[in-house]
């Protein structure tokens, strides 16, 4: 509910509140603001202060095939680009990796910036790679891809000079199969699908001879919240706690729930990167 508290515990930060109130005003007179100014102000906020993770909601294993079995490696990730002070944290690399289903196509147009047979692709703090033409990926019996066959190019990690090569491909995030945590994320939408439920309630009270329920009811949106229990986090992220602003980089912005413990994190969305809801 969009409540002081509900708002706390999915991640709105009091200085993005505070943000929305002085742009909007002081006023006695009855008015309608639209709900994405208010995430507008908090996004803005939290692109200041939310310590940058990854996280993968919708898995599909990459495996370097060049890369040595079983050997891993510490990469170094910037906890905020914002804000020098919040320092850094230490990220994993393995021959396994999670990546986002959708940043992978096995059929591509030239349009498709990310993961395809013969393409290459950054990973996030790491190396470039590339996905093997003869043999890109397995399926399953329902022709869903289960595994993503890639190789790397060890001079492009980043901090060397070889990182500096360019490719056409974009940057893509990533968690390593090797230490990964599981994790509940809770994918939180517009509660109405209306944007002044108060009139529409008298409205069709009133004009459509609804009761106060029904009326109530066929205003409220049956996507409002979809929880993920198949997601992958790094290890850092599994360590923060209760009401923590996080980014899940290329996602969204999110906050560690009260709930949440090392054991089974949970992740609750606060607001999309971009305003999607009007376009």
């Amino acid at each position: 509910m969009p409540t002081v508290s509900g708002l706390r515990r999915r991640g709105y930060s009091p200085e993005g509140i505070k943000l929305f109130i002085d742009k909007i005003g002081y006023t006695k007179i009855d008015a309608l603001n639209d709900m994405s100014l208010l995430e507008s102000c908090v996004r803005n906020d939290l692109n200041e202060r939310a310590i940058r993770v990854s996280a993968v909601l919708d898995p599909v294993k990459v495996v370097i095939t060049n890369y040595p079995e079983g050997q891993t490696e510490e990469l170094t990730a910037i906890n905020n680009p914002q804000n020098d002070a919040d320092g850094t944290h230490e990220i994993e690399f393995s021959r396994e990796l999670w990546i986002e289903r959708e940043d992978f196509m096995e059929e591509a147009d030239k349009k498709f910036m990310r993961l395809a047979p013969g393409k290459e692709v950054r990973l996030k703090n790491a190396y470039i790679i590339k996905c093997n033409e003869e043999h890109p990926c397995d399926k399953d019996n329902d022709g869903k891809v289960t595994t993503i066959y890639c190789t790397y190019d060890p001079e492009t990690r980043s901090g060397m000079p070889g990182a500096d090569r360019k490719i056409k491909g974009k940057t893509l995030h990533w968690v390593s199969c090797h230490n990964a945590v599981k994790a509940e994320v809770r994918l939180y939408n517009r509660l109405w699908k209306v944007e002044n439920p108060r009139d529409e309630l008298e409205r069709l009270q009133e004009e459509e001879g609804m009761s106060y329920t029904d009326a109530r009811n066929s205003m409220l949106s049956t996507d409002s919240l979809e929880v993920l229990t198949n997601c992958y986090i790094e290890p850092f992220a599994a360590t923060m706690k209760p009401l923590t602003y996080l980014q899940f980089q290329r996602i969204a912005y999110f906050n560690v729930d009260i709930d949440s413990t090392p054991e089974k994190p949970v992740f609750n969305r606060t607001v999309e990167m971009k305003d999607t809801k009007n376009k």
